[in-house]
């Protein structure tokens, strides 16, 4: 009579760790010399549309920027900085301050006029209504940036919306087409809804409790917008500064069609070297590289402080 084998006396062929590793499991396996291939393989397609769309068109222009006075047709032959030097000199230097003025404007105005929307949405807007809402104050990005300029003309004009209205009041009539005005009325228009985008991002992952400790503490509400709100949201507040700085800076329909002859910008100027009736696709390419040159500077120190904890 055969005893029954009792189940500790049955050999275990599991390992001792209590996982199996079959054959398949094992083969599936990647090499460890092939690891490079799986980022490779997914940064490839991006890396060549990256390379045939932005570093080959920025190595053409910087091949053109170092030869002075090449015009369409002209053998492409290097040979200096003469353009870059070109640049410096003071009617453009003016042309470039113009530009970053109302870079810097148009910034501030975006700042102060998004961010209580912004605000209001992302905190004191019931949930359900802030999708539309934000909806709602983006929808002029539907349309095209010079049909909105067309619009802004017909409103600033002299016998335009704007005068109309505020003759009938019996109030004076304004000037603010062709002036710096106007620009910054087109601008701000244009790029608010950036700003407004970016900065309830962030608005509204505030703190409540943080907000409600200020408060119980005593501090005012402008002490707990500047020491509670304003660190919180400030990566927001510097990506869409930025944002906007650089959209601005390259912008060329509001200042063509709103500022007139006498708001002449960077984007202009550059227009005018190829394909206005200068020609000088040498000089345009230096602008063009001097205004890469500041924006990615400008990337640069978002990158490097635009991120608190990135400095601890």
């Amino acid at each position: 009579m055969s005893t029954p084998t009792s189940p500790s006396s049955i050999p275990n062929p599991t390992p001792s760790d209590g996982v199996s590793e079959s054959p398949v499991l094992m083969g599936s396996k990647t090499r460890p010399g092939l690891n490079w291939l799986e980022p490779v393989a997914l940064l490839l397609p991006s890396g060549i549309w990256l390379a045939l769309l932005l570093v080959l068109p920025t190595l053409v222009i910087f091949e053109l920027s170092l030869v002075p006075g090449i015009r369409p047709g002209d053998v492409v032959n290097p040979s200096g900085l003469d353009n870059y030097a070109l640049v410096f000199q003071p009617v453009y230097l003016q042309v470039i301050a113009r530009s970053l003025f109302f870079a810097f404007g148009t910034t501030i105005v975006c700042l102060l006029l998004g961010f209580p929307v912004a605000y209001w949405i992302g905190q004191m807007a019931p949930p359900k209504w802030r999708n539309l809402l934000l909806l709602g104050f983006v929808l002029p990005l539907w349309t095209s940036s010079l049909l909105r300029s067309y619009a802004w003309i017909t409103i600033l004009r002299p016998t335009g919306v704007l005068n109309t209205v505020l003759t009938t009041l019996g109030l004076p009539a304004l000037e603010l087409l062709n002036q710096s005005s106007a620009v910054f009325i087109g601008m701000g228009y244009s790029f608010l809804p950036y700003m407004v985008l970016i900065l309830y991002a962030s608005v509204e992952k505030l703190d409540r409790r943080l907000l409600e400790a200020s408060a119980d503490l005593g501090a005012n509400p402008i002490e707990t917008f500047w020491k509670v709100t304003v660190p919180q949201t400030m990566p927001g507040i510097a990506a869409g500064s930025l944002l906007v700085f650089i959209s601005t800076l390259g912008d060329f329909v509001d200042p063509e069609l709103l500022g007139g002859a006498s708001s002449m910008t960077v984007s202009r100027l550059i227009y005018n070297q190829f394909l206005g009736a200068t020609q000088n696709w040498g000089f345009g390419s230096s602008l063009s590289m001097v205004l890469i040159f500041a924006v990615s500077i400008a990337i640069a120190l978002l990158i490097k402080y635009g991120n608190p904890t990135s400095q601890k």
